[in-house]
C-alpha cells in the first residue's frame, strides 16, 4: 500500500508534512505497519525550475526548431544568459510559444524520466549551430505520464494553490516535492479503511497525538446535504439477487461528459500511488479508489444500452458455467458459476470486484457514463481473483471486505466532481439496500481497568476516550466504563480486546511498561475432557492399541457407504474438496477406511482408535450458534483373513476387551443390549444388527454407544476383512465419574488355574452367564478371601443341537498361604453350584 503524505496532508485537518520524515517512519513502523521502502519524489525533480518565455523565434538553420529566451528569475547559477539576463533554449515544440510559463531542465540536471533507469543529464550543446542550454520539458520526459507531443503548459490560476513565478522551484507546483511511504498490504488485511489515503491519513494523525477530522464529504450526513441537481433524464434500472454475495450495490448516471486528459494535479497523484493515468474519467475513479479505499467503475452508458434488449439496467448476478467475457487487460476469462458478473440482461460486462469489460469501457467517444459503486463478498472476490490469476487494485481492497456504509458518500462526491470538471448532468441514484444508511454498530462496552490490565498501562478513562476521539472514535464515559461506537469505516471493532489493541498501538506499544504482569503462582485447575482424553490415551496405549488422527470432515460417499444420512451432517461452504465436505456424524467411519491401508502396509493384526468430536444437526447449536460437540472414542479392532482362520475367537470379543479395560478404568459397570433393526441412530448404522450391542451404564441406565461387527455390505466396499470389529462411545457420561487406578501387590504364593465348562441351551446368553459367574466368584472369595479372576476360554455350538458348550478359567490364590488343590476344587464348586442353580445349567 503506497501512500503519499502530500495527498494525505491535503485531505488532513492537520499538518502531517509538518511532522519530520524519520518521526513519521519511525513511528508508521511502531504503531501502523511496517514500511517495506520510502520514496522521496523530489529528488528526481532537484535543479528543475519554472520559466517565462519572453521571446520565441525561428531557428535559422532548422524549419521545426525555435530559439527562445527564457526567464528564470535568476535563480539558475553557471548558465550563459543575455545582457538582460535571460537564457537561450532550442525548442522544436509545436505548442512554444511567447509568454508561456514552462518547465526548464538547465544544464546539470537529471531527466526525471531517466531518473530510475539510465539517468541522462543534459548539458549546454549547439542545435544547428545555436547553444541550448537543457530543455523545455513535456509531460512525459517530467515522468507525469505519455503526452510527447509539446512541452507542459503551466497554468498559474488552475495549476495549484501555491504562487508560481518564474524562477520557482517546479516540484511543489503539482506537489512533486512528495515522499510516498510503502507500507506492507499484510499490516493492514484487517483494515479495510487503510487501504485509502484517507484512512491511513487518520491513523497518521492519530499515532502522532493529532486529532483528525475527516473532510465534510465523508460523512453519513452529507449524503443527506445533498446538493448537485438531478438534471439527467437517461433511464437506467437496476435490481440485486445475489444480496449474500454483493450486500449493496449503487449506481448513477452522468450525462454529456466530455473526455480528456485528467488535470496534472490528478495525474501526479495518481502516479504517486502507483496508478497509470487513463482518462480524465477513468482517472477520477482510479483517484478516489485511492483516497478511500472504495473502488467504483464507470461503463459507457450508450454501449451498455446497445447490449440491452429491455430497458437499458445493470445489475449483479453470478455467471454461468462456461460463460465468457472480454476483459480490460485483453483477455478473454472463461467463468464460473461461482464468479460474480455484472451484467445487462443478455450478458456479463464486467466480472464483479474484480475488472471491468472491454466491452463497456469508457473510450474518447464517450459522452454518456453508468458510475458503479458496490460492496461485494470478500471471500468470493478472493477465490474468483486466485481462480482467474486477476489481482487488481479493485481485488486488493474488496477481498478486505469494506464498509457497506461508505458507498453512497464515495459515490456522491464522485459523481460531484466528475459533473463540476466535465459540465456532465447526474441522474437518479439506484441503492439496492438504501435502509443501510440507518444501520449503526452496536457499541463495545469495556472499562478501563480491563485495558490496563491487558496493557500493563495505567491510563484513565479521559485519556483512553481521548486517544480514540482522534481517530474519530465516539465515546462515552461513565465512571471507568466507557462505551465506544467506531465510525461507519470501521468493519475490525467488535469485541473489547479490539478496543485495547485500539488503545495500545495509538497510545505507542514502545511506552507500555516492559515487565511481566503480576500472576498468582498457584497450580491452574486442570481440564477434565484433557486430563480424560489423555488417561484414555495412554490407558488403550498400554493395552497395545494405536492412536490416529483423522479430518474432522469426511466425504459424502463414506457417510452413504456406513448407511449414514448427510442430511444430518453439516455441510461446508467451502469445502477444500469433495473428501471433505461433510463434519462426521461418528468417528468409527473414518477409522474404518483406514483399515485397508494399514493392511496393505503389512499389519495384519491391530487395533487402532481416536479420540474425538462429531457433529449431528439434530442435537442444535450451542448458546454461541455454533454446532453442538460429541466428544467421543471409537476403536477398531481388525486381522487380515489369513491370520484370522489361524486364531480362536471372535472379533466382537476382542474389541469387548478394550471396553472392559475402559469402563474398570472409568469405575463403569456396563450392560449390553443386542442391537436390533428398531435402532435407528447415526452412530450404530455402520453396525450389523444382531452382531453387535448396545452399552449402557448399569448404574444410571443411561446408552452410552455400540459395538460390535460390521455390516456386510459396509465391509465390502471398504474391503474389510472379515476379522473386524469395533466400538464407539460417548465421553461426556464419563466425566463425572470417579476414575480407578486399583493397585494390589502380587501374592507370595502360587496361584491353582481350573477350567470349567458350562452347558446351556442355544438361548443363553454370554454376557449373562458371565455376570452370573462374576457375581458368585465375589460372594465366595468374600467370604474365604481368596484372590480369583475369571477368564472366558471360548463358545462351542456344534451345529444341529439345541445346547452350547461355555468355557472359562479360574485362577485362584490364597494371599497368606499355598492354595492346596482341594481347597481350589473347592471354591470353583462352590461357584459353579450357585450358577448351575441360578440359571439352570449343568457343569460339563
Amino acid at each position: 500500500m503506497k501512500v503519499s503524505l502530500n495527498l494525505a496532508n491535503q485531505y488532513s485537518n492537520v499538518d502531517l508534512r509538518g511532522i519530520p520524515i524519520q518521526t513519521m517512519l519511525d513511528k508508521v513502523g511502531q504503531q501502523l505497519g511496517a514500511v517495506e521502502e520510502v520514496i522521496d519524489w523530489s529528488s528526481r525533480y532537484n535543479g528543475v525550475v519554472v520559466a517565462k518565455i519572453v521571446s520565441c523565434h525561428k531557428h535559422p538553420n532548422a524549419d521545426k526548431l525555435n530559439i527562445c529566451l527564457i526567464d528564470d528569475g535568476k535563480v539558475v547559477k553557471d548558465v550563459t544568459r543575455s545582457s538582460e539576463g535571460l537564457v537561450q533554449v532550442v525548442c522544436g515544440a509545436p505548442n512554444v510559444r511567447e509568454g508561456l510559463l514552462v518547465v526548464w531542465l538547465p544544464p546539470g540536471v537529471t531527466v526525471p524520466s531517466s531518473f530510475d533507469k539510465d539517468p541522462f543529464v543534459l548539458t549546454a550543446r549547439e542545435l544547428r549551430g545555436e547553444v541550448s542550454n537543457g530543455m523545455l520539458a513535456s509531460a512525459r520526459e517530467l515522468a507525469l505520464g505519455d503526452d510527447h507531443d509539446g512541452i507542459l503548459e503551466i497554468d498559474s490560476s488552475n495549476s495549484t494553490s501555491r504562487s508560481v513565478e518564474p524562477g520557482s522551484v517546479f516540484a511543489p507546483v503539482y506537489s512533486l516535492d512528495d515522499t510516498v511511504i510503502d507500507c506492507e498490504n499484510k499490516m493492514f488485511t484487517h483494515r479495510p479503511d487503510c487501504f485509502g489515503v484517507l484512512g491511513v491519513a487518520r491513523e497518521l494523525a492519530g499515532i502522532n497525538g493529532l486529532k483528525f477530522e475527516s473532510p465534510d464529504w465523508y460523512s453519513l450526513d452529507a449524503v443527506q446535504r445533498q446538493t448537485l441537481e438531478v438534471s439527467s433524464q437517461l433511464p437506467l434500472t437496476g435490481q440485486n439477487n445475489i444480496t449474500d454475495k454483493v450486500p449493496r450495490f449503487l449506481t448513477q448516471v452522468v450525462e454529456g461528459v466530455s473526455v480528456k486528459p485528467s488535470s496534472l494535479e490528478i495525474q501526479s497523484a495518481l502516479l504517486r500511488q502507483g496508478s497509470r493515468p487513463v482518462n480524465n474519467l477513468v482517472d477520477f475513479t482510479n483517484y478516489f479508489m485511492h483516497l478511500t479505499a472504495q473502488p467504483t467503475h464507470a461503463f459507457d452508458y450508450d454501449k451498455v444500452k446497445a447490449l440491452c434488449k429491455g430497458p437499458v439496467a445493470i445489475f449483479p448476478r453470478m455467471a454461468n458455467d462456461g460463460e465468457t467475457i472480454k476483459l480490460l487487460n485483453g483477455k478473454t476469462a472463461t467463468l464460473t458459476a461461482n464468479d460474480i458478473v455484472i451484467s445487462t440482461d443478455t450478458q456479463a460486462i464486467a466480472l464483479g470486484g474484480v475488472m471491468g469489460g472491454s466491452e463497456t469501457e469508457v473510450d474518447a467517444n464517450t459522452k454518456n457514463i453508468i458510475i458503479e459503486c458496490a460492496n461485494f463478498d470478500m471471500y468470493t472476490i478472493r477465490r474468483t481473483s486466485m481462480r482467474h490469476g486477476i489481482f487488481s487494485d479493485a481485488v486488493t481492497r474488496f477481498n478486505k471486505g469494506q464498509s457497506k456504509l461508505q458507498n453512497p458518500v464515495v459515490l456522491q462526491k464522485l459523481v460531484n466532481d466528475i459533473c463540476q470538471s466535465t459540465g456532465g448532468k447526474a441522474g437518479l441514484v439506484y441503492d439496492s439496500a438504501p435502509e443501510m444508511d440507518g444501520f449503526q454498530q452496536l457499541p463495545v462496552q469495556v472499562t478501563s481497568d480491563f485495558i490496563n490490565l491487558v496493557l500493563g498501562s495505567n491510563l484513565s478513562a479521559d485519556a483512553i476516550s481521548e486517544q480514540l476521539q482522534k481517530v474519530e472514535f465516539n465515546v462515552q464515559i461513565s465512571g471507568n466504563n466507557l462505551e465506544v461506537s467506531a465510525p461507519f469505516w470501521r468493519t475490525d471493532i467488535e469485541l473489547p480486546e479490539d478496543v485495547v489493541e485500539e488503545v495500545g498501538r495509538l497510545y505507542g506499544y514502545d511506552k507500555l511498561p516492559v515487565q511481566l504482569p503480576v500472576r498468582s503462582s498457584a497450580p491452574v485447575a486442570k481440564n477434565p475432557r484433557l486430563e480424560q482424553s489423555r488417561r484414555l490415551r495412554e490407558l488403550l496405549a498400554k493395552c497395545g492399541a494405536n492412536e490416529v488422527l483423522t479430518y474432522s470432515f469426511v466425504s459424502e460417499q463414506l457417510l452413504d457407504t456406513a448407511s449414514q444420512n448427510s442430511k444430518e451432517a453439516y455441510q461446508l461452504s467451502n469445502a477444500l474438496s469433495p473428501e471433505l465436505q461433510y463434519y462426521r456424524l461418528t468417528l468409527t467411519p473414518s477409522l474404518l477406511s483406514k483399515v485397508t491401508q494399514n493392511l496393505r502396509a503389512g499389519y495384519d493384526k491391530f487395533a487402532i482408535f481416536e479420540i474425538g468430536k462429531t457433529h449431528l444437526k439434530l442435537q442444535g447449536v450451542n448458546e454461541e450458534g455454533l454446532p453442538q460437540e460429541n466428544p467421543m472414542l471409537s476403536l477398531v479392532v481388525s486381522t487380515n483373513d489369513k491370520l484370522a482362520k489361524a486364531e480362536d475367537g471372535a472379533a466382537y470379543y476382542q474389541a469387548k476387551q478394550y471396553l472392559e479395560k475402559v469402563a474398570t478404568f472409568s469405575g463403569l459397570d456396563l450392560d449390553y443390549e443386542p442391537l436390533t433393526d428398531e435402532v435407528h441412530y447415526e452412530i450404530v448404522k455402520p453396525f450389523q444388527p444382531g452382531r453387535a450391542a448396545l452399552i449402557t451404564d448399569k448404574t444410571s441406565g443411561n446408552y452410552l454407544g455400540v459395538i460390535g461387527e460390521f455390516k456386510p455390505g459396509l465391509r465390502k466396499k471398504l474391503k474389510l476383512p472379515e476379522h473386524t470389529a469395533g466400538l464407539e462411545i460417548m465421553l461426556e457420561p464419563l466425566l463425572g465419574l470417579k476414575v480407578t487406578n486399583p493397585y494390589a501387590p502380587l501374592s507370595k504364593y502360587p496361584a491353582i488355574s481350573q477350567d470349567v465348562t458350562f452347558t446351556g441351551p442355544e438361548i443363553l446368553e454370554f454376557g449373562n452367564l458371565k455376570t452370573t459367574l462374576d457375581a458368585a466368584i465375589q460372594s465366595s472369595a468374600t467370604t474365604s478371601g481368596y484372590k480369583v479372576t475369571c477368564q472366558p476360554l471360548g463358545i462351542y455350538h456344534k451345529p444341529k443341537t439345541k445346547n452350547k458348550n461355555l468355557s472359562f478359567r479360574l485362577s485362584i490364590s490364597n494371599p497368606v498361604q499355598t492354595l492346596t488343590t482341594d481347597q481350589a476344587s473347592s471354591f470353583v464348586d462352590e461357584v459353579v453350584a450357585v450358577v448351575t442353580k441360578e440359571l439352570k445349567i449343568k457343569r460339563t
